[in-house]
């Protein structure tokens, strides 16, 4: 009993130490490979039993490869082969391989032995195989005379063939002198040792030439035997014609017989045959009539899958034999005189065959593994291990190796430690070798992947990161975005072992650089991966089914959507098929046209959009149509409808499993049939219910049903178009499938225990198509994993099996197998269950914490014994539970609570945590199985710290007068402590500006505040916290209500609430009337409003509401004063239930701006209020219109960002959301051009000029000559400009009522068509500062130089103001 509970633990610490265990895999890449250290490793040989031509070259094979290169040496029959010193020995170079050749002289023969071949290098020793070298042999027939054989009719005979014993053996036949194969039927045949048997002799068969041929594969020579001579004696004499097959002796009265056994012998023998070979047992019988042969086995069924009869059912073959073919076969021979039975005792024995396969072991220095070498055999195996070719107790000791049966531990290997392993499992059937070294080595961590790799992605879609990489010992990998934060993994990121990082939906945030760093003792390596979130190309407007009359043009829109950064294709293609555009269908940027449509235009029609990285698409059908009628009542195509059912459905070509049926489709009204569904009846296990069997394109109508046997079947078609499906056909005649022996494994085998004593065999039972033939029931077999012991087995028409008297928690091997009437079907794997668990004997000592904080703490106890479990280990089980709060009279739950460690360490330990801050905590741990768990360990007692608190239980806001907000709350659910008071941190809110913070602090007994407001129109958010010792816990934030223009009432008792929404539906919107320009005084701009409404007596009230909702939002309750007139409370209810400003827009220029806005609000039931925010200042200005939307509003300040809102006069709070606009820079040139140089030197000339000329017109006029000019000289220059205080300018005609002499032209000066005078680009009065342009005596300018104002903006400005003339225009100055 010590020895087995030591062998218990001995597996168990392997079992811990596997997993600790380190093994690295080494990637296939050829810089990693080139610089790392390898032993070597066999990979090509010859086969174990080598046999070669006598008339080749000896090849013998070994192929090997390692770090450095190995070097190969041989030994022949257990001892060192020189293949320097033997001339006709040559190995190839860089390789093993020997070629032996005997150009120069020599015998192959000489050359037979056992061969194995060595691979070396600095870090081990690889070996073969033993290979048996064998010469091909053909020997010759022996010399030998053969005298006649002669025998009676209807005797039995047996012409023996005893071929020479060739090397492989040849392959018998017999043939006659003329080469003519001799005939074999049920009577006559060749047995598998060659000789030929006759059941019963006919004078037929007298010939002189039954000749035995032997044919050696090696050689390709066939060596014939000399020919027997037959002579069959006969009682009468033998008349040719009167032969035949059905009487073979012509009439002949020939003496029947009782069968008997030519071979084998006797009444029983015995067979034994290798796993995974082939059994083949013959029974050959004489007898008159020609006896029939039949085989069975005892105790159970033949394997039906596995089974072939041959050879007239004389021999029967089962291929690839296993452990369940060994029995008792019985081979009969039966005629009509009797019969004659043969046991044959076949036992089935291994060669050794693998279980567990030694594999190579990589590891880094003070890592841990093993190596595991487990084969099966019969009779069961022994396993030798070998090190570097050397048996291991022989081998240089290794303090980090520990051999333990079949495994090899190793713990904390070094540098120096590699070598190639051997494991030898052999029994009297053969062996089994196998390489594995161990392969110490260290090497700096390396990014084997691209570098700076780009990487696209649509978003929402899940993606991976990769980061292949490698080293010894393996790095630790981490990733980073952007080279900032802590490694990414949780959330929507996951890191893989492997090096990957899956982003599980990628949004346009996680665009950037990721980074990813292998790091290690040795060093660290890092790479870059740019990631790309693109836009999903997607189809936004899909192509439509279209029906269209021949000769008219279809078109099919598809109007696609793409990331703009991507180069995208949109393709056609036409049922599949692509299609060629050319000079009849034509593609634009947004659709498809098929012009003069015919029948071969109908189809489906798909338009794809595709990228680089993703495709959508999306397709229509065209329906072609007959030309309209002449009658005008079917000159429009009908609209599609539903198929007719489908027609005369007919079975054909009937098999085993399958049958044709073919049907004649029905009209399909104009909208083409995509496809038919077949269905079936059956009147066995669910009759009257029609079942789907499968769906075939539309464009067939006969097709092959695949069918389960054992089922009598009836079909019909159901039709389906666009529309959708027909109504069913009639149904076809019945079909009766046969049986069959059933092709389904069981699903769902699983073997558990529901009692410690027991395991429940359990498995899903087939379906009832799945059952192929009658009397369903299934074979089980189990027994104990890992032991010798033979298959327990039970038949059974059930799901269960219980298996009674197990011990507790034991593996066993279970199988299963469905059979019927007709045979047995295939067996299922092996598959893994145990028995029963129990509950577990030992509990968890030691429990102890440390590191104890307000919400979590560590946990450390010591493991129970694995035995002690007595189940599948599941978790060790923390129960605990809060006992007590250090807060007086705070009301808590003292529910139990659990959590599972799974951890199989020496000293284990785990993190408790979502604990209570400030609270008093008990605990014990259980270990836990599946079913049960075990008896508690030791109770600890343990206190959390104090914490931060938890938010208020609620925080209020209340308005109770025109200048202050009160606030109310209460102290947190859990204060996580002893509470010392509150924090209110508030600050002004105003759009998304927030203002200077402010902080007040209160004690824990106080729980309301009354905010002062120095501003009634502010908005405040607020932020309130408690306070422990610890610090501030969570924040409680809130915003105050948006009040906009409104007052607010005193007395909250004055309040009503109306919910009245049926007045909302006598209002209907309006139309847009014609723009209106609007310009207000800054004098008549309010800060507020008030609305006054009137009764129809002589009495007037004045009331202020306030609604309280957020200003982007409709409010569905209106609160007022209720000592309101009742009759104003029902107008403005009426007016402002459902009301909503939406869809402002502003065309702006430099000092003008159209603003339009949608309502609906009934035609002149209320003002509006454009409400303008100069960005620079916050100064704010409104604006009260009475027109209908658009609004010109007038003398805007240029080059100045303003915010606007439009909201209701009567009800503020019906308000727009808030838009942002910039108007345009004035075209004025800051810059005084009366102060540049060039000007007035310009100035000087042109009145230099003007003076000469003067003096010129003096002197002519002094002479008397004439010079025509007018009355007045010059045109009447502008007013004097009038400069806004905001810089803006207004050039206005002040000579209103100036004659229409004052306007005429000057004489020879050109005119507009319109009459007009066309003044010059360069014209003195453009520069005038007002008034009419005078000289002094000296002629130079009276007055001073301004800016010319410009055209375009003047212009502009007329324009605006044409529109309606009639309003005045105001500064919003």
């Amino acid at each position: 009993m010590m020895r087995r509970g030591s062998h218990w633990a001995l597996a168990f610490m392997s079992l811990l130490l596997w997993r600790q265990s380190a093994t690295i895999e080494v990637p296939n890449d050829p810089k990693i490979l080139a610089d790392l250290k390898q032993p070597p490793t066999i990979t090509k040989q010859s086969v174990k039993d080598y046999i070669v031509d006598p008339r080749d070259n000896i090849i013998i094979e070994c192929e090997a490869k390692g770090n450095p290169v190995p070097t190969f040496s041989w030994r022949r029959n257990g001892k060192f082969f020189n293949t320097v010193k033997d001339l006709r020995v040559t190995m190839r170079k860089r390789s093993g391989t020997l070629e032996i050749g005997f150009r120069n002289g020599g015998r192959p023969e000489d050359y037979e032995g056992e061969y194995q071949c060595f691979a070396t290098n600095d870090h081990g020793v690889a070996m073969s195989n033993k290979i048996l070298l064998r010469v091909s042999k053909a020997p010759l027939w022996p010399k030998e005379v053969l005298e006649p054989v002669v025998v009676s009719e209807g005797s039995s005979l047996v012409l023996p063939c005893n071929p020479p014993p060739g090397l492989p053996p040849p392959f018998t036949f017999w043939m006659s002198s003329m080469m003519i194969p001799i005939r074999q039927d049920k009577r006559v045949s060749m047995g598998l040792n060659g000789d030929m048997y006759f059941s019963n002799v006919v004078a037929q068969d007298a010939q002189n030439d039954y000749s035995c041929n032997a044919r050696f594969l090696f050689t390709h020579t066939i060596q014939q035997k000399n020919p027997f001579t037959l002579k069959v004696l006969t009682n009468d004499p033998y008349n040719d014609t009167s032969y035949n097959d059905s009487d073979p002796y012509g009439g002949r009265k020939v003496a029947e017989s009782t069968p008997t056994f030519l071979t084998p012998s006797g009444s029983e023998s015995s067979k034994m045959v290798l796993r995974d070979q082939q059994l083949l047992l013959e029974c050959i019988a004489a007898g008159l009539p020609t006896p029939a042969i039949k085989w069975f086995k005892k105790g159970g069924d033949l394997p039906a899958q596995k089974v072939k009869f041959e050879n007239y059912n004389k021999t029967m073959k089962i291929v690839a034999v296993s452990e369940e073919d060994t029995g008792e076969y019985v081979c009969m021979a039966t005629n009509h005189l009797g019969s004659i039975r043969h046991s044959i005792f076949v036992q089935v024995k291994a060669a050794p065959y693998w279980l567990d396969k030694p594999t190579n072991l990589v590891l880094a220095p003070e890592a841990n593994g093993r190596l595991v070498c487990r084969a099966n055999g019969n009779p069961k195996p022994s396993i030798r291990w070998l090190v570097n070719g050397i048996p291991i107790n022989s081998s240089l000791p290794d303090p980090s190796r520990q051999l333990m049966g079949d495994t090899i531990i190793f713990r904390s290997v070094q540098m120096g430690s590699s070598a190639v392993y051997q494991c030898n499992a052999s029994n009297q059937h053969g062996y089994l070798l196998a390489n594995a070294f161990v392969s110490v080595i260290d090497m700096r961590p390396r990014i084997l992947g691209p570098k700076n790799q780009l990487i696209k992605v649509i978003e929402n879609n899940r993606t991976f990161l990769d980061c292949p990489f490698f080293g010894s010992p393996i790095p630790d990998l981490r990733w980073f975005k952007n080279g900032q934060g802590s490694g990414l993994d949780g959330g929507h990121y996951r890191a893989y072992v492997n090096g990957s990082l899956e982003i599980q939906r990628a949004r346009a945030q996680d665009e950037g650089t990721y980074t990813c760093v292998a790091s290690s003792i040795l060093g660290m390596a890092e790479n870059q991966v740019r990631l790309e979130v693109k836009e999903p190309s997607r189809i936004v407007g899909a192509p439509e089914h279209q029906s269209a009359i021949r000769g008219s043009t279809a078109r099919f829109d598809c109007k696609v959507k793409f990331d703009p950064s991507l180069a995208a294709t949109v393709t056609w293609t036409k049922d599949d098929k692509p299609i060629h555009l050319g000079w009849r269908l034509r593609k634009d940027e947004e659709s498809l046209t098929v012009p003069n449509v015919n029948e071969g235009d109908e189809g489906t029609y798909t338009c794809t959009v595709e990228t680089e990285i993703d495709r959508d698409s999306a397709s229509a059908r065209l329906t072609v149509l007959e030309e309209a009628s002449l009658n005008p009542s079917l000159s429009s195509a009908l609209p599609p409808d539903l198929p007719d059912p489908p027609m005369d459905l007919e079975l054909s070509d009937p098999a085993a499993r399958s049958v044709r049926l073919t049907w004649i489709p029905g009209n399909d009204h104009r909208s083409p049939v995509t496809e038919f569904l077949v269905q079936f009846v059956e009147d066995r296990w669910e009759p009257g219910r029609w079942q789907d069997l499968a769906t075939y394109p539309g464009d067939l109508n006969s097709v092959i049903l695949q069918l389960a046997p054992f089922v009598n079947y009836q079909f019909r078609v159901i039709a389906i178009n666009q529309v959708g499906r027909s109504a069913a056909s009639r149904p076809s005649p019945q079909y009766q499938t046969s049986s069959a022996a059933p092709d389904v494994i069981p699903r769902g085998l699983r073997g558990w225990g529901s009692q410690k004593d027991n395991m429940e065999i359990t498995w899903e039972p087939l379906l009832d198509l799945e059952k192929n033939g009658p009397n369903l029931h299934y074979a089980v077999w189990w027994r104990r994993k890992d032991s010798d012991a033979e298959w327990s087995n039970v038949t059974t028409t059930g799901t269960k099996h219980v298996v009674h008297n197990t011990q507790t928690y034991v593996a066993y091997e279970m199988k299963i197998q469905a059979r019927n009437d007709l045979g047995a079907g295939p067996e299922s794997n092996v598959v893994i269950g145990h028995s029963g668990e129990d509950r577990p004997t030992g509990a968890p000592t030691e429990l102890r914490l440390s590191k104890v904080d307000s919400t979590k703490a560590n946990v450390h106890w010591k493991p129970v014994k694995q035995e002690s479990v007595r189940g599948e280990f599941k978790e060790y089980r923390l129960h605990y539970w809060r006992e007590a709060s250090h807060v007086p009279a705070l009301v808590f739950s003292k529910e139990n609570k659990t959590k599972g460690f799974y951890t199989t360490v020496a000293e284990p330990s785990g993190i408790l945590s979502d604990l209570v801050p400030f609270s008093r905590y008990k605990m014990f741990m259980v270990v836990a199985n599946n079913g049960y768990q075990g008896p508690p360990s030791n109770t600890v007692e343990f206190s959390t710290k104090e914490g931060v608190p938890d938010a208020p239980s609620f925080f209020r806001i209340k308005r109770r007068g025109l200048d202050s907000i009160h606030l109310e709350w209460d102290k947190p659910l859990e204060p996580n402590g002893l509470l010392i008071g509150y924090q209110l941190k508030y600050q002004t809110a105003n759009g998304s500006r927030e203002g200077r913070p402010r902080v007040e602090t209160f004690l824990p007994n106080v729980t309301e505040f009354t905010l002062r407001l120095p501003d009634r129109s502010s908005r405040y958010n607020f932020y309130l916290s408690a306070l422990t010792q610890v610090g501030a816990g969570e924040v409680f934030a809130e915003e105050s209500p948006f009040f906009g223009n409104e007052e607010n009432f005193t007395d909250a008792t004055g309040l009503v609430e109306l919910t009245d929404a049926s007045l909302a539906s006598a209002f209907t919107l309006t139309p847009p009337p014609t723009p209106t320009t609007i310009s207000t005084s800054p004098s008549t701009l309010p800060m507020s409003t008030t609305i006054e409404a009137t009764t129809p007596t002589t009495t007037s009230t004045t009331a202020t509401t306030s609604i309280e909702a957020d200003p982007t939002t409709l409010p569905s309750v209106l609160v007022i004063n209720k000592n309101i007139d009742k009759n104003v409370l029902d107008t403005h209810y009426a007016v402002a239930h459902g009301r909503e400003i939406w869809n402002v827009t502003v065309e702006h220029n430099s000092n003008y701006a159209n603003v339009s806005w949608r309502h609906n609000f009934p035609a002149g039931s209320s003002e509006f209020v454009l409400e303008f925010t100069l960005d620079r200042d916050k100064t704010m200005k409104t604006v009260p219109v009475s027109q209908q939307p658009p609004i010109t509003v007038a003398d805007l300040m240029a080059g100045a960002k303003y915010h606007l809102r439009v909201y209701s006069h009567e009800l503020s709070n019906v308000t727009s959301k808030s838009v942002t606009f910039e108007t345009k820079q004035a075209y004025i040139d800051q810059v005084d051009i009366a102060t540049q140089g060039w000007f007035i030197g310009l100035m000087c000339a042109i009145a230099l000029i003007i003076l000469i000329l003067l003096i010129v017109c003096f002197i002519k006029r002094s002479r008397g000559g004439k010079y025509p000019v007018r009355d007045k000289k010059d045109l009447p220059l502008d007013s004097v400009d009038h400069k806004d205080p905001d810089g803006s300018f207004e050039y206005q005609n002040q000579n209103k009522n100036s004659s229409d002499e004052d306007n005429k032209p000057l004489q020879g000066s050109q005119t507009s068509l319109e009459g007009n005078v066309k003044e010059s680009d360069d014209s003195l009065v453009d520069y005038g500062e007002g008034g009419d342009g005078q000289f002094n005596e000296d002629g130079s300018f009276i007055g001073q130089y301004t800016v010319k104002k410009d055209k375009d903006e003047t212009e502009g400005n007329e324009s605006s103001e044409a529109t309606s003339p009639v309003n005045a225009i105001y500064s919003l100055a």
